[in-house]
């Protein structure tokens, strides 16, 4: 199963000539939205040399590579916290044993229902009352990851019950134990199945390190702000912090796609290897 086909059916004729259709008109579209925002900057002068010789200077660009590793840091940490968390927590919401999963409900439905700028905002007045004050990194890494990993243990779950039910059924006649064939057999299948909606969620982690400014932790937008403050060049700024974001958002992007033709190559070797523990069939699908 490709990428693609994990999110929409294979289209028609006629559904492609509709695709064609709204593709250009969109295409068209965002091409005149784009020539007007170049005619409002260039006749209010945001494109005047001068306004854009500050973010040229070697110290801007290294404050701004600075800025863009600590977003990956913060980044990276909410996902170590969120993927091991989230996959917790999914297997607890689909235990068969109640004192696991509606403890892992509940928490999955908490986390999922509170903005993470509340969570920001507890780590930052609240715990610290009680005697609970992390670094400024910590109180932006763990808000996000607590929320990413409820929206992981969904994205999870909804892989595992994508699957059919024949999977753990020949992986027990095999004389696969239960955790063995989750973690050999059904998970494997499940997150190539999730893949879309991890790189969704990816992106999404990325963006929540923005909230950095409000604990003050420089990542790219706190950085931007303390530029903007220092040179007064607000649109150039941020310009050049949406373009940054954009191009990491397709490097994850990017990677995601690697990943998904590692799993399928794995896929099709494991296939076989699983096909040979069971002498007349072709294999388990």
């Amino acid at each position: 199963m490709s990428m693609q086909h994990a999110l929409f059916d294979t289209v028609g004729p006629r559904a492609r000539r509709r695709v064609a259709v709204v593709t250009v008109i969109s295409l068209v579209a965002i091409a005149g939205l784009l020539g007007l925002a170049y005619y409002q900057f260039y006749a209010s002068g945001q494109l005047a040399p001068s306004k854009w010789r500050e973010l040229l200077q070697p110290a801007t660009m290294r404050y701004l590579a600075r800025a863009l590793g600590n977003t990956g840091l913060a980044a990276l940490g909410a996902a170590a916290i969120g993927l091991p968390l989230g996959l917790l927590l999914a297997v607890g919401r689909l235990s068969h044993r109640a004192w696991f999963r509606w403890p892992a409900t509940a928490v999955i439905e908490a986390f999922r229902a509170v903005p993470v700028l509340l969570i920001i905002y507890i780590f930052m007045f609240a715990l610290p009352q009680y005697g609970i004050n992390p670094d400024v990194y910590w109180k932006l890494v763990i808000p996000i990851g607590l929320c990413a990993a409820a929206t992981l243990a969904e994205v999870f779950r909804a892989g595992v019950l994508a699957l059919p039910r024949g999977q753990g059924e020949a992986a027990a006649a095999v004389g696969m134990t239960g955790p063995q064939a989750f973690r050999l057999v059904i998970f494997p299948q499940a997150l190539r199945v999730v893949i879309p909606a991890l790189v969704a969620q990816a992106v999404i982690v990325v963006k929540d390190t923005a909230f950095g400014y409000v604990v003050s932790y420089s990542e790219l937008m706190q950085s931007g702000r303390v530029l903007v403050a220092n040179t007064g060049d607000l649109i150039q700024t941020y310009l050049v912090i949406t373009v940054i974001y954009v191009i990491v958002n397709i490097i994850i992007s990017r990677l995601a796609q690697r990943l998904d033709s590692v799993l399928a190559r794995k896929r099709a070797g494991g296939g076989r290897r699983f096909t040979a523990l069971i002498p007349g069939r072709s294999a388990i699908q």
